[in-house]
C-alpha cells in the first residue's frame, strides 16, 4: 500500500486518537479549521461526584522519519499526543499507529533538556508558549521561525500513556 497523501496524515492522527480515547471511555470532539489550537476536546466523567472534566489536546502524526517543526502547548489542561503511522501500513494491512503522550511541562522539561545544545548552538529560546523560536533563522512572512523537528528516539519514554490523560481529567 502506498504512503498516506501528506494532507490526510494529520487528520487520519486526530481521528486514530479520538478513537484510542472513545475506546478509553472519554468522549472526544475534533475541532476544524486551519488555524486552530486545540485538535481535540475531551470530557471525561471524574471523581465520586461525577463532575464532567475538560481537557484540550493537540495531536502531531507523522509517516515519515520525523514530526517536523512542532510548535509548543501551554496550559494546565491540554496534552500533546505524538502519533506515528510509520509502517504501520505495509502489504495491504494496517496495523494500529504508535502514539506517545505529553503534558504541557513534559513537553517544556524535553525542550530544556533534549534540545539544549540545540538551543544553544542555533540561538534559540523557549517561549512562553512552549515554542522553540529560531532567531536568526527568518521565514518568508519575515519572522523567526518556530518548532523544532522531533524524533521517536526524543518522546519514547512517552509511548502509550493513556492513563496520563485520564488522571489530567480527574485532576
Amino acid at each position: 500500500m502506498a504512503d498516506m497523501e501528506k494532507e490526510y496524515v494529520g487528520i487520519a492522527g486526530e481521528y486514530a486518537v479520538a478513537s484510542e480515547l472513545c475506546r478509553r471511555n472519554m468522549y472526544a470532539q475534533l475541532t476544524f479549521g486551519t488555524r486552530k489550537r486545540t485538535d481535540i476536546l475531551v470530557y471525561g466523567k471524574t471523581g465520586m461526584l461525577g463532575k464532567t472534566g475538560m481537557l484540550r489536546i493537540e495531536v502531531k502524526a507523522k509517516q515519515g522519519p520525523v514530526w517536523p517543526m512542532c510548535k509548543g502547548i501551554c496550559g494546565q489542561n491540554v496534552a500533546l499526543v505524538f502519533v506515528d503511522f510509520r509502517g504501520k501500513y505495509k502489504d495491504e494491512e494496517y496495523k494500529r499507529p504508535d502514539f506517545y503522550i505529553l503534558t504541557a511541562k513534559e513537553w517544556r522539561n524535553l525542550l530544556e533538556e533534549e534540545f539544549k545544545d540545540l538551543i544553544a548552538a542555533h540561538d534559540m529560546h523557549v517561549n512562553d508558549e512552549n515554542t522553540p523560536i529560531f532567531v536568526r533563522n527568518i521565514n518568508k512572512q519575515g519572522k523567526p521561525s518556530e518548532g523544532i523537528t522531533v524524533k521517536v528516539s526524543h518522546v519514547a519514554d512517552y509511548k502509550e500513556d493513556w492513563d496520563k490523560i485520564t488522571n489530567m481529567l480527574n485532576a
